[in-house]
């Protein structure tokens, strides 16, 4: 299982609190805004430098996992 702790930080100071990658001030929503009008993993990435495609893929793995979770009986 992936650790949220590694990949997604939440901090009243930044942004207000939203999640966003560790060691970023980047949104994880950005992403799955990006992902969800059809772009690709590596546009995201060399948009937004600052998160690497490990923590992007990590981000998808975990929201796939709390899905999972969530709806497995």
């Amino acid at each position: 299982m992936t650790s949220t702790s590694r990949v997604v930080h939440s901090d009243p100071d930044i942004l207000g609190g939203t999640p966003v990658f560790v060691g970023t001030r980047v949104p994880i929503k950005t992403l799955l805004d990006y992902l969800e009008a059809g772009d690709s993993l590596d546009k995201f990435s060399d948009h937004f430098s600052s998160v690497s495609r490990d923590q992007a893929i990590s981000a998808l793995e975990l929201a796939k996992e709390m899905l999972q979770q969530l709806y497995s009986f």
